[in-house]
């Protein structure tokens, strides 16, 4: 039992710090394997009476219980726990591990020695199907021929550029851009082209519609959240004739895609992937899959012929490892082998998380770059200016180049007007009580335990002591402090501290937001643990206050019925709403008051709750309400994130300032804790 609950915390640990490896996968589909076989031993085990029994059964539920509010967090894990999920080769020797590690002899497995070699590589790691209507459709119209009309010439073209790397001069091109720089292709005033009854295109919208028309086929469309980027994407598929169309998005917008596509596209019918896609619609013409359920279907998705790609919230795919990320990548490069000149497009308000690099994955799914160099009419245009890195002139022309490939960035005060302008409010607030002062004592011992770790270094060390404080050493330390932070499973630390700080904050947040609702109409509720919403939806319901609750953990038909009560039923005053889930693709606008509960670690993710609200549509001024605990190191990363909330714009919007990494938040608030105890002492 305590080495089911110790690697149930390492998993935890893994999820909190950084995004889902294939790793931490792994690890977390052993664990569930093995809570699911000891159930079932202790409930068979004869030995046991039934105290003993309950017992150990419930010390069992309660691991399985923190496993799955550790899901919660990822829509992919939450599939690993289902009955139909298919173990990997790769779990089921953890799980062994595990077992030995527990001093427990794993069973023997001589079927799988006894196999013979052929049959054991027949099987796939990861389960892969079709479903039947795909099989009916392809049936129908088995001799679908590839589209070569537009093909480039297969010899290459000769360029100064032979031999230089290029990728790192092009992102270079971005940080080094200068004030008032464009991050916007040149685009063509609209035809007009006719939409369905009873809606209209904005003109922004309409630009990117008729450059579609006119034959550019690949956009980074990366308008601020709010300006309508799946209307624009759909009806440039319309006047690209970009069918059958693949639209990969997050789980949590599924639904909401296939509404728009019944409005802006409603004589090309729509379907949705869920699970083994045993109810879709094989013959229609706009295909929808969620990133969680993309590896069971890429199979039959880069051979269906589809003719236009549109990745949503792009910026998901960023890390080129990952799974997901390839399997975009490989559908898109099968795509490019079937039709020529596909429409692809990736959306996203938000296209710098982390790093410039970010861009990376992005470029390649667009087919700008390969993993290696620029190609086609990238790589034509560098060439085409004679310039090579080593020239003063070439990061602008590299720059303009990459933009004219398809970067469509607006902001909206240059496009939409109507919509008014948002602003954060911080609202301090003190934690009383027992929780407050153990909050304030645990920041104060992790201050003293990283002045102590600055003063062992400098004895170490043993150079002539300094005038004032090592700012280098300082860093160092927080580095070692945030490392063993990382890896721990136990104890406090920065991590547990903010989620500590969130719990002690849940009900003071949530009392905040009722006073709202009661006095200014409806309100978003965001926070990112679900304890922290557990809390927050108990108050409300002692208050007599109505709310529609929008979770991670959700089917996409009870997220989307209670995001309706929300928009449409007068009574509903407040949606209490995951950050993560419900941080990106929903449209709240019928809200003009947010309340972030808890912190972000990162300004993107704020910017686009914020976004839910500050949208088209939109008639009032928008207020997003920072719950901030006072005197505690919240304060402080909430001046953090704000430092690094220009990141997207600087790069894209011409800013003169220097662009690097997004800034590890928690290495900087541990840096400005240690630096405020060497300066007070």
């Amino acid at each position: 039992m305590s080495v089911l609950a110790r690697t149930v915390r390492e998993v935890e640990a893994a999820l909190r710090r950084s995004r889902v490896t294939p790793a931490t996968r792994t690890k977390f589909q052993a664990v569930a394997l093995l809570l699911r076989e000891e159930r079932a031993r202790v409930k068979a085990d004869a030995t046991l009476n039934e105290a003993k029994r309950g017992d150990r059964i419930k010390r069992l539920d309660d691991i399985a219980r923190t496993l799955a509010m550790t899901a919660v967090r990822d829509q992919g894990l939450l599939a690993l726990l289902g009955e139909d999920a298919v173990v990997s080769p790769e779990a089921r020797a953890l799980a062994r591990e595990v077992l030995q590690a527990a001093g427990v002899e794993p069973a023997p497995v001589p079927e799988l020695q006894e196999a013979p070699p052929v049959e054991v590589a027949a099987v796939p790691a990861k389960p892969r199907v079709v479903p039947q209507s795909v099989v009916s459709r392809q049936l129908a119209n088995p001799f679908l021929a590839p589209d070569f009309s537009a093909a480039r010439p297969a010899t290459p073209r000769p360029t100064p550029l032979a031999g230089w790397e290029l990728l790192g001069p092009l992102l270079r091109s971005f940080e080094r851009a200068g004030s008032g720089a464009s991050a916007c292709m040149d685009l063509p005033f609209p035809s007009s082209r006719k939409v369905p009854p009873g809606l209209e295109l904005m003109p922004h919208q309409a630009r990117l519609v008729a450059a579609a028309e006119q034959g550019h086929r690949t956009f980074l469309l990366a308008d601020e959240p709010g300006l309508g980027k799946t209307a624009q994407a759909l009806v440039a598929a319309e006047a690209a004739n970009a069918y059958p169309l693949l639209v990969v998005v997050p789980n949590v917008v599924k639904t909401n895609w296939v509404r728009e596509a019944d409005l802006w596209s409603p004589r090309r019918p729509a379907t949705v992937i869920q699970g083994n896609g045993d109810t879709i619609d094989g013959f229609a013409d706009i295909v929808v899959v969620n990133y969680e359920v993309l590896d069971r279907h890429v199979g039959w998705l880069g051979d269906f012929g589809f003719r236009g790609m549109v990745v949503d919230e792009a910026h998901f795919i960023k890390n080129k490892s990952s799974q997901r990320s390839q399997h975009v990548l490989e559908i898109a490069d099968r795509i490019r082998t079937f039709t020529a000149r596909p429409l692809m497009m990736a959306l996203t308000g938000t296209p710098l998380i982390n790093d410039i690099e970010d861009f990376l994955a992005i470029w390649q799914f667009l087919g700008w770059i390969d993993a290696t160099k620029p190609r086609g009419e990238l790589m034509d245009a560098l060439s085409a200016s004679g310039l090579t890195p080593a020239d003063p002139g070439f990061y602008r022309v590299a720059r303009q180049a990459v933009v004219n490939q398809g970067i469509v960035r607006r902001r909206k005060v240059d496009v939409a007007a109507d919509i008014p302008a948002r602003r954060i409010a911080d609202l301090p607030v003190e934690l009383d009580g027992a929780a407050g002062r153990s909050i304030r004592a645990a920041e104060r011992d992790l201050a003293r335990r990283m002045v102590a770790r600055y003063d062992d270094a400098l004895v170490t060390r043993g150079s002539a002591p300094l005038e004032g404080i090592d700012r280098d050493l300082v860093r160092r330390v927080a580095k070692w402090e945030q490392k063993d932070a990382n890896e721990a499973s136990t104890g406090d630390n920065v991590f547990t501290m903010m989620r500590r700080i969130g719990q002690a904050k849940a009900t003071l947040a949530a009392d905040y937001a009722a006073q709202l609702a009661r006095s200014a109409g409806k309100v978003v509720f965001f926070a990112k643990h679900v304890d922290v919403m557990d809390a927050a939806e108990e108050l409300f319901a002692k208050q007599g206050v109505r709310f529609s609750s929008i979770r991670g953990d959700q089917t996409p038909s009870v997220r989307q019925r209670n995001i309706d009560a929300f928009v449409d039923d007068a009574g509903v005053a407040v949606a209490v709403c995951s950050l993560t889930a419900a941080g990106v693709g929903l449209n709240l606008q019928v809200a003009s008051n947010i309340v972030l509960a808890e912190l972000s670690w990162t300004a993107a993710e704020q910017t686009q709750a914020i976004d839910r609200s500050h949208r088209i549509g939109q008639t009032e001024p928008v207020t997003a309400w920072r719950i901030i605990a006072a005197q505690t190191i919240d304060a402080r990363i909430a001046g953090l994130i704000d430092s690094k909330a220009g990141l997207a714009a600087q790069a894209l919007d011409g800013s003169d300032a220097e662009v690097g990494s997004s800034a590890d938040i928690q290495l900087e608030a541990l840096v400005a804790l240690l630096t405020d105890a060497l300066e007070a002492r």
